[in-house]
């Protein structure tokens, strides 16, 4: 089965950063679905305030379910990281992986 990887980027407001922090910890204790390999934040060398969330799915199937979920908590965190995100900074890829293991 082919992996996916979704990776969303964006820019933080400065005087939310600390707030920023603090949800996404949040957000990776809670976010353990069924079929999703790993969950990571990182900022952009050089970048300040700017991340990139990184998901892996372990199959195309897996990635799919996982827009089906209903966690309330989970949409809270992602509706508050989106409020902290400054002008239309946010960028989506969903990449399937070409040669499978």
């Amino acid at each position: 089965m082919s992996k996916v990887l979704l990776s969303i980027r964006y820019e933080i407001e400065t005087s939310k950063r600390d707030e920023y922090l603090s949800v996404i910890k949040e957000l990776k204790n809670i976010l353990k679905s069924d079929g999703l390999e790993s969950y990571s934040v990182y900022e952009i060398k050089g970048k300040p305030n700017h991340f990139e969330e990184i998901y892996i799915y372990n199959s195309v199937q897996a990635y799919e379910d996982a827009d089906d979920s209903e966690n309330e908590r989970i949409n809270i965190l992602i509706s508050k990281i989106s409020e902290m995100t400054t002008g239309n900074s946010t960028k989506h890829n969903t990449m399937y992986e070409v040669i499978e293991n």
